[in-house]
């Protein structure tokens, strides 16, 4: 037989790599858990620091998040564009969406621009320059971002031809769970791992391809046959969630798609209910139809829990959170802040950086802008003083610093000459942050209780680790699923919530009830992909990944004559992949009594 490390499963979460082999191991034995891989950004890192002077770095290099990475954009920004006369100019999260397009599609920053924003082609020279000097301060401080992780795992091997038949060799047998979520580097990562070894196996769904906005490549999925001749393709049709009448549905809607692989999903059970259309004359009309049903599915105990508001941006919901606080009806909406991305752990993890790497200047800023008298330009004259002692974070004891007395940077001072990674746990290292930390947070939060008790989940979290590098990097690359609620309602209580959620975020959920909102044409599909028929498809899409969450009950809102500022429009038809279903599978009524009484 194979040996399991011989075999390597890439993923899109270390979640669903956890769960598959579980699941192998209770068909088969524990030998199943052996097997390599994770997802493809823990891959390539445990890649990169095991041959990092390949790349020029040192194997502890610093992963940048996102937030990281626009901190250094800005700063880079800043400094070049005080040199520069300019009259408006992207901002740092737009360079980044710009830098990290180019990235995952493999294109220049000057197609970027001239394909999708135009509007910045006076700036173009000015963006590139912006760029170079981002990509040479990531080298200069030891930093690789997500998409530097791909990017140099990619170029590792394609320079490298030994070394790339030395990791290729390694694998018999590769398979990739979603492959339709796939950008071209992770398929072209993939096709480099496979080697003259055609011991390869994908699953995806070419009808839940719906990530092109993040650089996902919907033709990875449909030309695979081609790039592996000979490929067997297995369709499984067979549904366990939905009930006939919304797969009856779904299958009209995606057999529009003009490229995919034909299916048909049908299930064994039988019976269920038909997928309502309803018309509403206004937006409010629309929330309090839907907060009516919710409290009708209560009644008929539905747990609010299994019943979810699906829509395609997040403002689309904003009425309807008004309606559904008024009436008291506790509510989640997914795409709050996760738990690394909030300012407080944020801040513990940027303590914990320069101790690993003490070229780290974003988190040295960071660190430095907590302390009272000390802002961006001093902090960067103090990173220079630091750098300039050469003796890691303890630089920061003897480093020249004038003309600023503060207790909090004595505090900080005092902390780093505590803190000895040689000799210390990361558990150690965290709460002796978390003590110097505390102080700091009751100045700077109002809700400091609250962020205490994250604090001290994260603490708990550190127990698991012996390295402070591999700390960092799962902070990284598979934070905690934490979510900080963001929402309107005041009065939730335990699980029991009512799900909204943008499309994107519900894919691969399911619930008892799924209501989709603003499904009127000029929304969904938005004006904007009407025009340009990739993007239209993607809609369609993503229609489909709304429509195929639902189990029992699913049903499209939308209310009727809606002014569309941008284009002068009136809109007032349900979307054209609804439009013209057949009642005998959509059921259509219009509704015009459901408004709320102010």
């Amino acid at each position: 037989g194979t040996p399991p490390n011989a075999i390597l499963l890439l993923t899109f979460t270390r979640k669903s790599a956890q769960e598959m082999l579980k699941r192998a191991a209770d068909l088969l034995d524990n030998r199943c858990e052996d097997v390599s891989g994770g997802t493809f950004h823990s891959f390539a890192n445990y890649i990169l620091r095991r041959y990092s002077r390949y790349i020029g770095f040192d194997s502890g290099f610093n992963i940048l998040d996102r937030d990281d990475s626009e901190t250094l954009i800005a700063m880079v920004r800043k400094e070049i564009l005080n040199t520069s006369k300019h009259a408006s100019f992207p901002r740092k999260q737009t360079l980044a969406n710009i830098f990290s397009k180019a990235a995952n599609k493999v294109l220049t920053i000057e197609n970027v621009i001239l394909n999708d924003y135009i509007h910045f082609e006076d700036d173009m020279e000015i963006i590139t320059m912006i760029y170079k000097e981002y990509v040479r301060r990531k080298f200069l401080h030891s930093y690789l971002d997500y998409d530097d992780l791909l990017i140099r795992f990619k170029t590792l091997m394609e320079e490298n031809s030994d070394l790339k038949d030395r990791i290729s060799s390694s694998y018999e047998h590769i398979m990739v769970d979603e492959y339709q979520d796939t950008n071209k580097i992770q398929a072209d990562i993939v096709c480099l791992l496979t080697g003259g070894n055609k011991n390869i196996m994908v699953v995806g769904d070419d009808s839940q391809s719906i990530y092109a906005f993040r650089g996902a490549d919907f033709k990875n999925i449909i030309e695979f046959p081609i790039l592996f001749p000979g490929t067997r393709i297995i369709t499984l049709e067979e549904n366990y969630r939905s009930d006939q009448p919304i797969l009856d549905l779904t299958n009209i809607i995606i057999e529009r798609a003009s490229e995919k692989y034909s299916k048909i999903l049908f299930t064994k059970r039988e019976g269920g209910a038909k997928p309502l259309l309803i018309k509403t004359s206004t937006e409010n009309g629309q929330s309090v139809f839907i907060v009516e049903k919710i409290n009708n599915l209560v009644k008929n105990n539905v747990p609010l829990n299994e019943i979810a508001v699906l829509f395609r941006a997040g403002y689309y919901s904003f009425d309807l959170e008004i309606e559904l606080a008024r009436n008291g009806i506790p509510f989640k909406k997914v795409g709050g802040f996760k738990f690394v991305e909030s300012a407080h752990i944020k801040d513990i993890i940027a303590h914990m950086k320069v101790i690993s790497n003490p070229k780290d200047r974003v988190s040295w800023q960071r660190i430095l802008l907590l302390i009272d008298k000390i802002g961006p330009k001093t902090a960067d004259n103090i990173f220079g003083e630091i750098q300039k002692e050469n003796s890691g974070h303890a630089g920061l004891l003897t480093a020249k610093i004038q003309n600023i007395i503060s207790d909090n940077l004595k505090r900080l001072k005092d902390l780093f000459g505590k803190i000895d990674p040689d000799i210390m746990s990361v558990h150690d290292m965290g709460k002796e942050i978390a003590k110097f930390y505390l102080p700091v947070l009751k100045q700077k939060f109002d809700d400091y209780p609250k962020r205490e008790k994250d604090i001290e989940q994260l603490i708990l979290i550190m127990e698991r680790y012996n390295s402070l590098v591999d700390f960092l990097t799962d902070m990284a690359l598979e934070p905690p699923n934490t979510i900080i609620d963001n929402s309107l309602s005041e009065n939730s209580s335990g699980d029991n919530h009512l799900v909204l959620s943008t499309i994107h975020s519900a894919k691969g959920l399911e619930w008892h009830t799924v209501f989709i909102i603003w499904a009127l044409d000029g929304r969904f599909p938005s004006l904007y992909s009407i025009n340009n028929p990739e993007e239209l498809e993607e809609e369609l899409r993503l229609m489909y990944v709304a429509a195929t969450r639902a189990k029992k009950n699913l049903y499209f809102t939308y209310p009727n004559r809606v002014y569309d500022k941008s284009s002068g429009m009136v809109l007032n038809r349900p979307s054209r992949f609804l439009d013209l279903i057949n009642s005998s599978v959509l059921s259509k009524y219009s509704l015009n009594t459901y408004e709320y009484d102010y």
